[in-house]
């Protein structure tokens, strides 16, 4: 019993190391990818090695694929939790409306708004750049006040110049203190790395 539960266990932490793999990835954070990757591995072979060692049992096996399962659930909560990056979100509504607009930019949403006309009338388009984490805050309020409103949300993967772009320059200039320009001198490998995991760690924060 202890063994399978001890399998589950390994499970639950190995799916959330692929999960944060994936993640740094795709954020294009080279030494967390590598560091995720090496404890991903070294989980995997671990557990592995618990089921395939002995005799091999279809019990072991069934809990393996099912502690996979639960890991799956636990990495999507992991992700949705962390939240990293931004979303783009476009907002169509019949009428203006500046009673939102004006409720949007108080709560810190940078909103750029656009006059068009559709098949049923005149639109007004809301275009809205916010963070992941703040996604569900922005929606509350678009829906108060406006239940009929047509959506679109995605994740937009690069953006520059802006009004978030000017804030997110302002906090890390904030943030930092001004560094002496480098010199053309070799770099020992080891401070090489260290300098590369600290800008990924800025990067990280920012996207956070």
């Amino acid at each position: 019993m202890s063994k399978l539960l001890l399998i589950i266990i390994i499970q639950l932490a190995y799916v959330p190391m692929l999960t944060l793999r994936t993640i740094s990835m795709v954020k294009n954070l080279k030494i967390f990818t590598a560091v995720f990757g090496f404890l991903e591995a070294l989980i995997y072979i671990f557990g592995l090695a618990i089921v395939l060692s002995g005799e091999q049992s279809i019990i072991e096996m069934v809990v393996y694929s099912f502690g996979f399962a639960l890991g799956l659930i636990v990495g999507v909560y992991v992700e949705q939790k962390l939240a990293i990056g931004f979303t783009s979100v476009h907002v169509n509504i019949n009428h203006e409306n500046d009673e939102m607009v004006d409720m949007l930019r108080e709560k810190g949403f940078g909103v750029t708004v656009f006059s068009g006309k559709g098949r049923l009338g005149n639109r007004q388009r809301l275009d809205i750049l916010t963070r992941r984490k703040k996604e569900k805050e922005l929606m509350n309020i678009i829906y108060s006040f406006e239940p009929e409103a047509f959506v679109i949300s995605y994740e937009p993967k690069t953006f520059k110049g802006g009004y978030l772009t000017e804030i997110m320059k302002k906090r890390l200039r904030k943030s930092t203190s001004d560094q002496d320009t480098q010199t053309s001198q070799h770099i020992p490998l080891v401070k090489s790395v260290v300098d590369e995991i600290t800008e990924e760690a800025k990067q990280l924060k920012n996207k956070w």
